[in-house]
């Protein structure tokens, strides 16, 4: 999905500052399935609003730079709606740095991996629990969406919770190659 695009959808939910927009992609609902960050938010803002898809507002705050906030037009909605309706979903596309590394398993330092597993089991914990958080009083779809991020979540969570021990066990040399993660930061 373009940014364009999941930019007009955040502002469906109401007016909000290109901060808000990011934070809703970074923390918000849109966190386990759409990325937007600053360097792309407010180009893609400021061709929507000369487009008119969008409005601009500036608040005026104290010791602070002015705030832009951005509206949702009816032509926004309706270009939304049509950017949405124009063609299929196309497949997901997965891509992580983290099944990456775990696919050389048997070639890492034992310390490492096992400090990967832990903190991606942390990670996978501390997500499912921002989602749920995300709870408010969201429509069917967003509702649905967000059960949907929170069991894919939660699914990977458990997984690797099962198999820690079988992937550690993967690694060679147990205790060769360690390098502690206080060692790896002063390289």
């Amino acid at each position: 999905m373009d940014i364009r695009t999941t930019c007009l959808g955040v502002l469906v939910m109401g007016p909000a500052s290109g901060y808000e927009i990011r934070k809703a992609f970074e923390a918000g609902p849109f966190s386990h399935f759409a990325e937007g960050g600053f360097s792309a938010i407010y180009p893609a803002l400021g061709k929507l609003t000369e487009e008119a898809l969008v409005t601009c507002t500036v608040e005026t705050q104290e010791k602070k730079p002015d705030k832009k906030i951005y509206e949702l037009t009816k032509d926004g909605r309706k270009h939304l709606i049509a950017a949405l309706s124009a063609k299929m979903p196309g497949e997901d596309k997965f891509k992580s740095d983290f099944l990456f590394t775990l696919f050389f398993a048997e070639e890492m330092p034992r310390d490492f991996v096992t400090e990967a597993i832990d903190a991606r089991i942390e990670w996978y914990r501390n997500k499912v629990e921002q989602l749920k958080a995300c709870e408010g009083n969201p429509s069917k779809g967003r509702h649905f969406v967000r059960l949907f991020g929170i069991d894919v979540y939660q699914t990977e969570h458990d997984f690797l919770v099962r198999h820690r021990q079988d992937f550690i066990n993967l690694t060679e040399n147990p205790g060769k190659n360690d390098i502690p993660a206080s060692a790896r930061a002063a390289e």
